[in-house]
């Protein structure tokens, strides 16, 4: 059985940073060779232009969620309602080329947005959704890097299941520790083995503090405190390009990340 490709997850409460990690991620495995494919899985949808993507390749892009008759033809029931009949298996194998697009080797698909419905939502768009994520990531040089939505309400409607590894991304402070500790016992509960922590905005002396709070989480690295970070994403210049010192970091962590997943 040839080797798979490798699916990663990145998670967080509201604004601790998740779609920085993802960049540099995608960034770091396509120079390493391998075939990046992003998938921006927050319905704030800006992982492309922080990826470095121009506007006008980005005005290309069809965002799934918001395609009714792609979700009606896959499904077979109405999206935006409830109460249908639809199917739980859909085919989505020939989703990702048609509803991608491309730019210094990264490959973008934008999922969109869910109906709200509770954290518990069975509807006909989570559920294309959700078969989607499990279906990408088919021969060893593929990476797919999902950028989540902030919170819990993706794990609670299983988008994440068969991820190989789910990043937590924190920032110093009890609330975004709560949130890690809730992400942790959800991902678990859908069967993700491997949940990891990558620590952000760190500051001199923060880092014994979250190494306690999160002693239940192998922790991937720190990422410190920077201003070229704020700087890059007022001025919407991909931070590979704007802050060094950070890419650095960012290899280190994706170099412990397959040391954990024994593929270094």
């Amino acid at each position: 059985m040839s080797e798979k490709g490798l699916k990663i997850a990145v998670s967080g409460k509201g604004g601790v940073g998740k779609t920085t990690l993802s960049v540099l991620l995608c960034h770091i495995f396509a120079r390493e060779g391998k075939r990046v494919l992003a998938v921006d899985a927050d319905p704030d949808a800006n992982l492309g232009t922080a990826l470095g993507f121009p506007p006008e390749i980005l005005e290309k892009l069809t965002t799934i969620s918001e395609n009714k008759e792609l979700i009606k033809e896959r499904t077979g029931a109405e999206p935006g309602t409830s109460g249908q009949f639809f199917t739980l298996n859909p085919r989505v194998e020939d989703i990702p080329e048609k509803y991608m697009v491309e730019h210094a080797g990264i490959r973008l698909m934008q999922m969109g947005k869910v109906a709200k419905g509770g954290s518990g939502c069975v509807c006909p768009e989570s559920v294309l959704l959700k078969h989607l994520l499990r279906h990408l990531v088919l021969k060893a040089e593929d990476t797919v890097v999902v950028d989540m939505e902030a919170g819990l309400e993706h794990l609670g409607r299983g988008t994440a299941e068969g991820v190989d590894a789910f990043i937590v991304v924190v920032e110093p402070g009890k609330r975004s520790f709560q949130t890690a500790g809730s992400i942790v016992g959800l991902a678990k509960d859908l069967g993700v083995a491997r949940v990891f922590a990558v620590a952000n905005k760190v500051r001199l002396g923060d880092e014994e503090i979250i190494r306690q709070e999160l002693n239940f989480l192998p922790i991937l690295g720190f990422i410190p405190y920077d201003p070229a970070l704020i700087s890059a994403d007022l001025s919407g210049v991909s931070v590979f390009e704007q802050a060094p010192e950070i890419v650095a970091i960012g290899y280190k962590i994706k170099n412990r990340l397959m040391e954990e997943l024994g593929k270094a």
